[in-house]
């Protein structure tokens, strides 16, 4: 059967994984003709667009890990890029100050981490802690000397244009029929049918469904996470970012401070559960969306194991002087009047069915199709190679075609 395909690859989702993945495939293999659908009106409007905007240098992540080796890869390649097509951006540092006894145990495993990952790290006490930012106290820190920040959705932009790929906006993709012997079609909410010999699902916190209206079981289902963040109504407080010591049962970096390519200063997030996949408020509730996520196994078992965790972030942000009260370990000068809301965001966390979170980034095959079913931070950092090796398996799934 002859069929005439609209494209060779068609990526779902115009978020920063899938437009440097359209990106990384024009390159690598000239003349493939790729098709993005975007469900919004424009690119990075989810995950991209609502983070804190840092270049994550890669040591929190488990050494040999794809986090690791993305992150620490794709920050100095972040930098070129932008540097390249004079895109705001900044290599500031950053502390990880621990304001506890307990943390310092984690504090020094973090140095360690960063040693194995090829991370160059300064140790610092608390005097040095006040040279780098005076408003900040802490038993002992880290300086990270290659973090930094930039305008993740100038960056998709950039992607978008210098891909070559047909970007379409706009288009919601509503079915997916998939022939493994032919390639698939996808239908969009406009009823347009886009036709391509492989699929990339690029989808974000919608990945899993993407998945399953391909015909694939992914074993795990994307649980909502609202970042919620502040403002800091007196920037001058903070000169660059700071972080605290992270727990490591979890993929969150806790409350932390960050000076962004605007000058302005974001506090946050905190991460608690959303009641939609695009929940930026407790205001915006999907019962279908929360039905899913309840009907999960995994759902329900993290949340007996986490709940203390849990319960924790509900309160802070639930309530302003407990969130206060979580900055001020860190920044002792702050005041609830000084925190002025901000733009939340949604994390897609992949959650497993025994409740196990999903800590590396997760690429998995199918017929005809790439999935990316696990792209949180450090997404946006590690997206060039992230977007590189998703290309890598497309393109071989294409040439077995």
């Amino acid at each position: 059967m002859r069929v005439a395909y609209d494209c060779d690859v068609l990526v779902i989702g115009g978020g920063i994984v899938g437009l440097a993945t359209a990106y990384a495939i024009t390159r690598a293999a000239p003349g493939t003709r790729v098709t993005v659908l975007e469900k919004e009106r424009g690119p990075a409007r989810h995950q991209t667009g609502r983070n804190s905007g840092v270049i994550h240098s890669g040591i929190y992540y488990r050494p040999g890990s794809l986090k690791a080796r993305y992150a620490v890869r794709g920050a100095a390649e972040m930098v070129k890029f932008c540097a390249e097509y004079d895109i705001a951006h900044a290599v500031t540092g950053k502390l990880i100050v621990a304001t506890e006894k307990a943390e310092l145990p984690r504090l020094h495993g973090l140095v360690q981490r960063g040693r194995e990952n090829g991370i160059p790290v300064r140790e610092l006490g608390p005097a040095q802690i006040a040279e780098y930012e005076p408003q900040v106290r802490g038993l002992a820190a880290i300086h990270v000397g290659t973090t930094g920040v930039c305008d993740f959705v100038a960056v998709a932009r950039q992607l978008a244009e210098s891909s070559g790929a047909e970007i379409r906006y706009g288009a919601q993709v509503v079915r997916i029929d998939r022939r493994p012997a032919l390639g698939v079609a996808v239908r969009t909410a406009d009823g347009a049918i886009v036709r391509g010999r492989v699929l990339v699902n690029c989808a974000g916190l919608h990945c899993d469904e993407i998945a399953r209206l391909a015909g694939d079981e992914p074993g795990m289902r994307i649980i909502p996470f609202r970042g919620e963040y502040y403002s800091l109504a007196r920037p001058e407080l903070v000169h660059g970012l700071v972080y605290p010591v992270p727990d490591p049962a979890f993929p969150f970096l806790g409350v932390h401070l960050t000076r962004g390519v605007d000058g302005d200063v974001h506090i946050g997030p905190n991460a608690v559960p959303a009641l939609a996949r695009e929940g930026y408020g407790w205001g915006v509730v999907r019962p279908r969306e929360v039905g899913a996520a309840v009907a999960w196994p995994g759902s329900w078992r993290m949340a007996r194991r986490h709940w203390r965790y849990g319960a924790g972030e509900l309160r802070r942000s639930v309530s302003k002087a407990a969130f206060t009260g979580a900055v001020r370990r860190l920044l002792p000068a702050v005041t609830p009047d000084d925190l002025i809301p901000a733009s939340a965001g949604v994390r897609a966390q992949a959650v497993l069915r025994d409740g196990t979170l999903v800590d590396d980034f997760l690429i998995e095959e199918g017929p005809r199709t790439v999935h990316v079913l696990n792209a949180p931070s450090p997404a946006a950092t590690a997206s060039l190679p992230i977007g590189r090796e998703i290309a890598r398996r497309a393109l071989g799934v294409l040439a077995g075609t």
